[in-house]
């Protein structure tokens, strides 16, 4: 078999394939690659198709099809013809109405190959009427032949501006909508037929074709009845500049093409091509390339178009239509199976609860591999973050952590001798020294002059550690909108939309247990500190206050040193021998201490030390006890299989039920994905037969 041969059964196998994809019903969920024929009433759109494909077309001036036709040719070795006709139903259709336009079968003699009278039976088929005028039903009309190209071309109602007696006004708007909302379809290449006899200027497929391909990228044009400009005129001349891409340019070029005249009509199809032929050899036409006149190299520069754009679209077409596989996917695992039958909600509310509750523990364990966690979050996306609730919670409580440390006192204690505001939260120690000695005036027990009640610890503590209420409720409110906010996105994902309220709202009021649970645990943890004596027997309490007073006493060393040294300086002036005892004198005098003063800064340093002690045991009281065994521990079995076996009927009903509109959008659904899997399986055995690779110098 030749290499032409070859290249001319792959390119029909990939031309077929995309026409079934189409008659499956693609084309409204996926724009598939496609010729459209556009052009205005009387430009020679019916002439083109009946010289390429050699059929006789309706032509009657001044009248619109109102419906598309879509001509799909085929090169056969036979000499034999066949042609077939059918309806693609318009897929709003209803499946009644489907079934009856699918019987639509005429007649077609192969010795004529007159669609005539087809179009009008199509017309009948698709109930078109006065009323009804147009139909988003397609005319499928399959032709094979020895002669014929490998192609498939869409023919689009022609356009006009002008209303009559058999077409209105608001017809003319509803043609323009038509071929506009597929000229905009991107995979799209439109054959833009412009009538030489006509005014450039006036003629509505130049300005729509611009309009929406402005830069030419998918655009052919198209110029027919060039015969009937006069030679050597400014007309003829400014055609010929437009076929040679100097006024517009489309990236695909011009073509122009010879029509039957009405004394021809009866010509043959050889007859035709022989005067075509003729015309651009004698005329100034044949200044062009051979290859942009006569249908003879339309045929195939149509049909290598056609072949690149698929090739060239293939790629994003199969991402298409995964997307939308997997899209319908979903939308159908939200949707479940029906709920018409108690037993069906009952099985439709055990599948929810299960995927809430592996979707729940997942993120509290921190186990983030499902598809919902989707990709690490960059940035700034806060709904993504919002599904890690285990970082999210991980975070809270470090900021819990960081907050006790900053803002966990009721006032900083800050070692100099200023006098602060008392609204500023600080106060210099020995004003505080000050207020623990006079405290400790009315806590006096038993105990011998210069030590201390050790109760009065408790007292200062308890006055510090008022923050800690205020603290734990920020980072609590914090935990709690980050589950809220997570239960949302879980339901949101495993639920159906009608749903989602219902279950919500049942699972809420098991959030409201959990949260006084939380509540009372807080309290507790609270209470230890806020009620009760300190009490601890960690060493590092000890070992803290000793810390503190070698600080402070080792301060005020230095600055005692500091002061004797300037002394000293001035004593050595007058004195030149200095013994070193002579120092004892003056620092025992500076070591002597009030006694009272003394035991109120050894009271204050065991608060302090004590206070580091409770806040971290209070923040991991808090992080155990309260988030975790109060929340964390039980949000899995907010939803959970148990439950839906113990709910009633009513409760099954309240929240499982279904209403028309979700059953009408799961029969859409699943047509859909029939549609789309149909669709996958075509294109899958182009990649597979390496149309791709085979194809890849097109584009």
């Amino acid at each position: 078999m030749g290499s032409d041969s070859l290249q001319s059964r792959e390119q029909r196998d990939l031309f077929d394939i995309i026409d079934k994809l189409r008659s499956q019903g693609i084309s409204k969920y996926v724009d598939l690659p496609e010729i459209i024929v556009c052009g205005d009433q009387s430009s020679g759109k019916s002439s083109v198709l009946e010289a390429i494909s050699g059929m006789s077309f309706p032509t009657k001036d001044n009248l619109c099809t109102r419906f598309a036709t879509e001509l799909i040719l085929r090169r056969t070795p036979d000499a034999k013809v066949t042609c077939s006709v059918s309806i693609i139903p318009d897929p709003e259709r209803t499946e009644v109405e489907k079934a009856a336009l699918s019987k639509f079968a005429p007649h077609i003699d192969t010795g004529r190959l007159d669609l005539g009278d087809v179009v009008e039976s199509a017309k009948d088929a698709m109930g078109l009427s006065e009323t009804k005028r147009f139909s988003s039903d397609i005319l499928r009309v399959e032709l094979s032949g020895r002669t014929q190209p490998h192609l498939t071309m869409v023919d689009l109602p022609g356009l006009f501006s002008a209303g009559n007696k058999d077409q209105s006004d608001e017809d003319a708007k509803m043609v323009k909508k038509l071929v506009r909302r597929h000229m905009k379809r991107p995979r799209s290449i439109i054959l833009a037929v412009v009538s030489a006899k006509n005014d450039f200027a006036n003629q509505q497929v130049t300005y729509l074709t611009r309009k929406i391909d402005p830069d030419g990228e998918r655009t052919m044009g198209l110029i027919t009845k060039p015969d009937t400009l006069h030679p050597g005129s400014d007309s003829e001349q400014f055609f010929l500049n437009l076929a040679q891409n100097k006024d517009v340019y489309f990236r695909l070029g011009w073509h122009a093409l010879r029509n039957r005249d009405f004394p021809e009509r009866g010509c043959t199809s050889a007859e035709r091509d022989e005067k075509e032929r003729d015309f651009f050899a004698r005329s100034r036409w044949s200044t062009l390339s051979p290859t942009q006149l006569g249908v003879g190299e339309l045929k195939p520069r149509l049909s290598n178009v056609l072949r690149n754009q698929i090739m060239k679209q293939l790629p994003d077409l199969l991402k298409d239509v995964e997307d939308g596989i997997r899209d319908c996917e979903t939308r159908l695992r939200l949707l479940g199976p029906s709920r018409n039958s108690l037993k069906e909600k009952q099985h439709y509310l055990a599948r929810v609860s299960q995927d809430f509750s592996r979707l729940m523990d997942l993120a509290v364990q921190g186990t983030y591999s499902d598809r919902f966690f989707r990709t690490v979050p960059i940035g700034n996306d806060s709904t993504e973050s919002s599904k890690r609730l285990r970082a999210v919670i991980q975070n809270t409580l470090e900021d819990l952590s960081k907050a006790m440390r900053e803002r966990g006192k009721n006032r900083l204690i800050v070692e100099t001798d200023e006098h602060f505001d008392p609204d500023s939260g600080k106060i210099s120690r020995n004003d505080y020294i000050e207020e623990v000695q006079e405290l400790m005036r009315h806590t006096r027990g038993r105990e011998l002059p210069g030590t201390f009640n050790p109760l009065i610890i408790g007292d200062l503590f308890r006055q510090q550690c008022q923050p800690w209420r205020r603290l734990v409720e920020e980072c609590q409110e914090e935990a709690l909108q980050a589950i809220y906010t997570v239960i949302t996105l879980i339901i949101e994902e495993v639920t159906a939309p009608e749903t989602r309220d219902a279950i919500l709202q049942r699972i809420n009021a098991g959030m409201e247990r959990l949260k006084a649970q939380l509540t009372l645990k807080t309290d507790e943890a609270l209470q230890q500190h806020y009620d009760l004596h300190p009490i601890t027997y960690n060493h590092y309490l000890v070992d803290t206050v000793q810390k503190l007073q070698e600080e402070r006493r080792r301060k005020e060393l230095e600055r005692f040193l500091e002061q004797y040294s300037d002394d000293l300086d001035r004593s050595l002036r007058k004195f030149p021998r200095v013994e070193l005892l002579d120092l004892l004198e003056p620092l025992s005098r500076h070591l002597e201490v009030n006694m009272q003063k003394f035991s109120s800064s050894f009271a204050i340093d065991y608060m302090e030390a004590y206070f580091k002690v409770a806040s971290k045991r209070f923040v991991d009281d808090i992080a155990v006890f309260a988030i975790e065994e109060c929340l964390m521990a039980n949000l899995s079995s907010l939803f959970s299989r148990d439950m839906v076996d113990e709910m009633d009927e009513d409760e099954i009903k309240h929240l499982a039920n279904e209403s028309t509109e979700t059953a009408n959008d799961r029969e859409r659904c699943s047509s859909k994905l029939k549609v789309l899997e149909a669709g996958m399986s075509g294109l899958k055995k182009l990649v597979r037969g390496g149309g791709i690779a085979h194809y890849g110098e097109y584009y």
